[in-house]
């Protein structure tokens, strides 16, 4: 599982260092270092590549007559492209994914359960700001739909 996030800068080419527990996590679901990354709500989204096979598979038992699943279909997996962990622990992340999102120098890269996300830093702390301000309309949300938080 990813946790956590921490501020990053990406290299001019695009190279970005993971944290070593990313490094670890990846490396135990895809010995080879193989990792899928895509476009996805307003970032860039990485898995390891046993997870992505298994949202491949997902997509499959979808009814792709709806113009809506076909969009978001072709959205997402066209977006994917499958980089390796260099020997520093680095990823590159191609040019149109920095784009996408909007990337300068400086990231956050968050982890995010099964997957890990790289934002811009404007970009993330904006996303965050809004989350707080709606913060108890989430978790009623959350609630509403089966979620529990215990304490």
């Amino acid at each position: 599982m990813f946790r956590g996030h921490s501020q990053r800068s990406i290299d001019p080419k695009g190279r970005l260092m993971l944290p070593p527990e990313f490094r670890e996590t990846i490396l135990e679901h895809s010995p080879e270092g193989r990792v899928m990354l895509t476009n996805f709500d307003g970032c860039a989204v990485g898995y390891p590549l046993p997870e992505w096979e298994r949202i491949e598979q997902s997509f499959n038992q979808l009814n792709m007559a709806n113009r809506k699943f076909r969009d978001f279909h072709r959205f997402f997996i066209s977006g994917a492209t499958e980089i390796s962990l260099d020997k520093q622990g680095r990823i590159l992340v191609p040019p149109y994914l920095r784009s996408y999102a909007g990337m300068n120098r400086e990231v956050v890269l968050a982890g995010v359960g099964r997957k890990f996300e790289i934002w811009d830093m404007e970009r993330f702390e904006a996303q965050r700001r809004m989350m707080e301000q709606d913060f108890d309309g989430i978790m009623d949300s959350l609630a509403e739909n089966g979620f529990e938080l215990r304490f």
